[in-house]
């Protein structure tokens, strides 16, 4: 399983960086850019981006840890210090009611005294109170006057006498004002009689308690009943006894950190706890952005920080994969262009040898009518009264002047086909010349352009390949006859520049380049003829002139004209033998 896993790898890659064969695909190094591009992408931001997931998936399991943990703590600290709160004062009236009796309670200052050492040593005892089994306070030490007040009616008495114990939601009662009760009840071991011992629980103590479990400024935790009734006051909702405004969350004894929205539209963390006595809630309410403050902080940073080095990295990877496709293309097309050099020079080497073969095979025939037309030309002089004589002298005229006309054609094809190797040595440039424009006098004749030479007969010698030079204008010439046209014009000079530099220029009255043409013209395969050009001509022209030691200068005009300037180092003048 693993070794296909390679393999599937493997080829993936394979396909991603196939470069094409030549011919197979015009956009062939667009597609390798392209797959140079999405590969180092997939190799340097897909694991980037998984690196920035993983980081978040911690980052976010540590603030949970570091933030919802703590909530659930707090919660469940503060729900053990209320019940313990609760419990301490519970038993102490427990411990009260089991030591006295009930007229002990009832006489001189017992009462007074037990509700004193109360608030002393516990706190928080506001009153305490006596009520017998019919309901009715028998006894009352606090500051209001509740003596002789009946409780029969009243649901807390029914579950005290049921239940033994009771701890009382936050009321209003005869006081007017928020309170909540303790009471036990006390069974009388001897006459099986029973009576309440009922204490008032200051409030602010509660208050307190709770608002000291809440020290950040944006938090609020709080009591409040199965009613939705606040126990204690609430920073955001209300004060005590005014109803919660938004809905109780599920009933659940241990702690439990959730997501809420309050009627204000915030997003909270609301972490909380059932209480069981008295049956209420506890509730620790936290804005979530503010809590998430640090989380948002950060993350926004990983998120610049992820775009920023993924944008460097794209810049990085499209830099990258254009130099190095341009390269591979450059390296292709100078290795194409070799190709077709040695093919060209192939072609030429043929062509010379054809030549020289034909030319030779020429020589010898045209040798023998040369002979045969001299020896008419004798016989017909030594015979001065020859009746046809007038007649058959101009034939023979004829006969020699295309015998020489051919003599001559051979001769330059031969001159052709001698100079196919570069060989420098001392030669008149204006001859080269003058053989191009001979060979292509006839096509120039069929096309009504005009060639005109206008050469320095002054020229130095100069240190060259006659072969060379003459493929290199006969390119240059040719492109002059086919961008002229019918009745075109091309003029070409020599002359010696003040840079002393042997200058050879073709000028024509032809169409023409633009700016972006010129650009391109000397690039290999980049050719303006879509028909029948191969776009190496001056590719090839512009490697030959480099090679000779020389330059070559462009001037275009569209609709104007063009001018092409060969230009050559100069030797010290020479005589040819």
């Amino acid at each position: 399983m693993f070794g296909r896993g390679l393999a599937w790898i493997r080829s993936a890659l394979k396909g991603l960086i196939h470069l094409p064969d030549y011919g197979e695909s015009s956009g062939r190094y667009q597609r390798l850019r392209r797959n140079l591009i999405v590969l180092m992408i997939l190799v340097t931001l897909v694991p980037l981006f998984l690196m920035a997931l993983i980081n978040r998936y911690q980052y976010q399991k540590t603030m949970s840890l570091e933030t919802i943990e703590p909530l659930r703590v707090r919660v469940n600290d503060t729900r053990r210090s209320f019940e313990m709160f609760l419990t301490q004062r519970q038993s102490a009236l427990s411990l009260i009611a089991s030591t006295h009796r009930l007229d002990e309670l009832l006489q001189g200052k017992t009462l007074a005294r037990n509700l004193s050492a109360l608030k002393r040593e516990i706190g928080g005892f506001v009153d305490l109170g006596v009520i017998d089994s019919q309901g009715m306070q028998v006894g009352y030490v606090g500051p209001y006057d509740l003596e002789g007040k009946s409780y029969a009616d009243q649901h807390w008495f029914q579950e005290v006498a049921i239940r033994g114990t009771h701890v009382s939601d936050v009321f209003l009662g005869y006081r007017q004002f928020p309170h909540f009760v303790i009471a036990v009840r006390h069974l009388s071991p001897t006459d099986e009689k029973w009576w309440v011992l009922r204490a008032t629980i200051d409030t602010e103590k509660v208050n307190q308690m709770v608002g000291a479990f809440e020290p950040d400024l944006h938090g609020d935790t709080f009591i409040v009943n199965r009613a939705g009734v606040l126990q204690t006051p609430s920073k955001f909702y209300g004060k005590v006894l005014e109803t919660l405004p938004m809905e109780l969350p599920p009933i659940s004894y241990e702690p439990v950190v959730l997501e809420r929205e309050d009627p204000q539209g915030r997003q909270l963390l609301v972490a909380y706890t059932y209480i069981g006595s008295p049956a209420g809630v506890l509730m620790t309410v936290r804005p979530k952005a503010e809590i998430l403050r640090s989380w948002y902080a950060v993350r926004s940073e990983n998120i610049f920080l992820l775009l920023f080095s993924s944008v460097v990295i794209c810049i990085v990877i499209f830099w990258t994969s254009n130099g190095l496709v341009r390269r591979i293309e450059e390296s292709d097309k100078k290795r194409e262009l070799a190709a077709h050099q040695m093919q060209y020079s192939s072609k030429l080497a043929t062509i010379g040898r054809l030549a020289a073969g034909v030319a030779h095979e020429v020589n010898n025939p045209m040798a023998i009518i040369n002979e045969k037309a001299g020896l008419m030309r004798d016989l017909i002089d030594l015979n001065p009264d020859f009746p046809e004589r007038k007649r058959l002298l101009p034939l023979t005229d004829s006969i020699l002047d295309s015998v020489s006309r051919c003599r001559t054609i051979t001769h330059r094809l031969l001159g052709f086909a001698r100079h196919m190797d570069v060989e420098m040595k001392p030669m008149d440039v204006n001859y080269v010349v003058r053989e191009v424009v001979g060979f292509l006098e006839r096509e120039a004749f069929h096309r009504s352009v005009e060639v005109k030479l206008e050469l320095d007969e002054e020229l130095p010698m100069i240190a060259s390949d006659e072969g060379q030079l003459q493929q290199v204008f006969l390119n240059i010439l040719n492109n002059a006859l086919d961008a002229v046209g019918e009745g075109g014009r091309v003029v070409i000079r020599s002359e010696i520049r003040e840079d002393d530099l042997l200058v050879i220029s073709f000028e024509d009255n032809g169409s023409g380049m633009s700016e972006a043409t010129l650009k391109h013209i000397f690039e290999p395969f980049f050719s303006t003829k879509k028909k029948y050009g191969t776009g190496l001509g001056l590719s090839i022209t512009y490697g030959i002139v480099k090679q000779l030691g020389g330059t070559i200068e462009v001037e275009s005009e569209e609709r104007v004209g063009t001018t092409f300037r060969v230009c050559l180092p100069r030797s010290a003048p020479a005589k040819v033998a």
